[in-house]
């Protein structure tokens, strides 16, 4: 009996583009995948070509469709929070794609420090250059001119999925979904509209900004002849492949970036400093919402060395202490001034030591986070993910330091599996292909070595 396809799905990523085909089963097959065009840093800007990324994603999801004689509903994720400003009559962007990871916002947020109490109250979120909101101010004020266009409509705004949209109806639609207007630091996240107060603080005009529609349900037909049925975020999407809500699970994916993630229990608040997530709207706009920390770089820290070629047994070997973010510590400390950070000189060390105490810092870290939460939230399961999940210290040195069983996710693609189902009209994730993580022999060194690291990072918290 052939197998029944239930939805194509789309995962536009910082630096690769996916599709892949759904079963009725859960089975995620027939995956396509292309690298993103390169993105060109320079001075703290990280930009890209907007239409080159339009047309590879394009191509990927035709390749995918060439696999099957159905035209299923589709499903989009999408890196959050880079976006571009481009013309409606012709279609050609006015600026690159610039990049969740450009630092331009950096001056608007020194600037606005006051206001940060208004911003996380608001939107959920610390106000950082990482988003949307930040960059876009400069942009306004750099070009004055800029602000006319857009408010006249003959210029639009938008995240990359925005633009895609906007682009496969023929200019139709200009609309985002409350898990990406989540991100950008202008959505109110109690009430999922643009919020007039941020708006006002960061000198956008509101009425510039896309719709936000719910992230399921959109029945939108795109002139390649599918239907647009679901968008939400890369990290949504990964989540709702991955644990269930109601559940007392976290997340943990280690890939570019790391992040932490749990569903967060009816009524409650994220703990100070962690980011309050916006995971799925659904189309009678409940809400699905998580609490996050965030890992940011690691997958750069550990790029010069032979991570895979540490030994388990090494883990706690030596009295040094280590911060492996080389952009700034994320979530929920968010310093900028702490990133790639050793408690002692390094450069004769050999390179597999510096690449376990840059795991070190990654296990404690994680580590960290999950304690919080565990306090918070009840978390008594742990699922990792991502490529740097396979590093046998990361998956040993997680397990013997945090108060939960531990288990890693053996599905890929959980980004592209999430978006799929969503639009396949599925909510909780099929049963789970996991395996166990026994903590390590030597647990209580490990242990210790992790207490002194919380002081050492304390100290340097309160310079």
């Amino acid at each position: 009996m052939p197998v029944m396809i239930v939805a194509v799905a789309l995962d536009l990523g910082t630096t690769a583009v996916k599709a892949g085909l759904l079963a009725q089963d859960g089975t995620l097959s027939g995956v396509v995948t292309r690298s993103a065009p390169a993105i060109v840093a320079e001075g703290g800007r990280y930009e890209s070509d907007a239409v080159a990324y339009a047309e590879i994603a394009e191509a990927v999801l035709a390749d995918c469709l060439a696999q099957t004689n159905v035209r299923p509903p589709l499903g989009l994720c999408s890196q959050r929070s880079s976006f571009l400003i481009w013309e409606r009559a012709s279609g050609k962007p006015v600026t690159p794609l610039i990049s969740w990871q450009d630092d331009r916002g950096a001056a608007s947020c020194a600037e606005l420090r006051e206001k940060e109490r208004l911003v996380r109250d608001l939107a959920g979120l610390p106000l950082t250059p990482y988003y949307l909101a930040p960059k876009l101010r400069v942009l306004l004020r750099e070009n004055p001119a800029w602000r006319e266009r857009l408010q006249s409509g003959a210029w639009l705004l938008g995240t990359l999925d925005t633009f895609l949209v906007w682009r496969w109806t023929g200019g139709a639609a200009h609309l985002t979904d409350a898990s990406m207007a989540a991100r950008t630091l202008l959505m109110d996240v109690h009430t999922q509209r643009w919020s007039p107060e941020l708006c006002e603080l960061f000198g956008i005009p509101l009425q510039i900004l896309p719709q936000i529609r719910p992230s399921v349900g959109l029945g939108l037909m795109l002139n390649n002849g599918l239907v647009l049925q679901a968008i939400v975020g890369d990290q949504s999407a990964a989540l709702v492949a991955s644990i269930a809500a109601g559940q007392a699970e976290a997340l943990v994916n280690l890939g570019t970036g790391g992040f932490v993630v749990a569903y967060l229990p009816e009524g409650r608040r994220v703990p100070p400093g962690y980011l309050q997530t916006l995971v799925w709207q659904d189309d009678d706009g409940r809400t699905t919402m998580a609490g996050e920390g965030t890992l940011n770089s690691i997958a750069a820290a550990l790029a010069a060395y032979p991570a895979g070629a540490c030994r388990v047994e090494d883990l706690a070997c030596d009295e040094i202490f280590c911060l492996a973010e080389p952009s700034g510590i994320g979530a929920p400390f968010f310093r900028g001034d702490l990133g790639l950070k050793f408690s002692a000189a390094v450069g004769q060390l050999p390179a597999e030591h510096i690449a376990l105490l840059l795991q070190e810092g990654i296990i404690f870290r994680v580590a960290r986070i999950l304690e919080d939460m565990q306090r918070e939230f009840g978390i008594t399961r742990v699922y990792l993910s991502g490529g740097l999940s396979s590093l046998p210290c990361l998956q040993q040195g997680i397990a013997a330091c945090v108060p939960a069983e531990t288990f890693r996710l053996l599905q890929t693609d959980a980004s592209l599996t999430g978006a799929a189902r969503l639009a396949a009209g599925l909510r909780a994730p099929d049963s789970r292909k996991v395996g166990r993580i026994e903590a390590m022999a030597g647990r209580q060194r490990l242990l210790e070595k992790y207490r002194r690291w919380k002081d050492w990072l304390d100290g340097l918290l309160q310079r």
